[in-house]
């Protein structure tokens, strides 16, 4: 499932979804890594943009697929931001590829 980037924001719960971690871990994060920092309305609900997913998706190569310490990941995106940032998209093109050749499989 993949998150609309039709969407000005979304919620807690799909996120979560999306990148398959509890919504502890989000708010864990959120307090650990100071660029990421969703909206949030009157009542605290969190409410995430497209550069929030952005940042995720950051910290969620380094913390998860990388195993990076989550201070290892916040010297990472201090040092090599930009290099992590070219990672997350060649991570992103490979799904999309893996995805059309799943389905080209299910169809022969």
């Amino acid at each position: 499932m993949g998150l609309s980037s039709e969407k000005l924001f979304h919620n807690l719960t799909e996120v979560c979804n999306h990148f398959d971690v509890p919504p502890s871990t989000l708010r864990y994060w959120e307090s650990e890594f100071p660029s990421f920092n969703p909206k949030r309305n009157n009542k605290g609900t969190r409410f995430y943009s497209q550069k929030d997913i952005e940042e995720i998706s950051k910290i969620h190569l380094l913390v998860k697929q990388n195993k990076y310490t989550i201070q290892g990941a916040i010297e990472k995106l201090k040092i090599d931001k930009q290099k992590v940032d070219q990672n997350v998209k060649i991570v992103r093109k490979l799904k999309k590829i893996k995805n059309f050749l799943t389905q080209l499989k299910q169809e022969l």
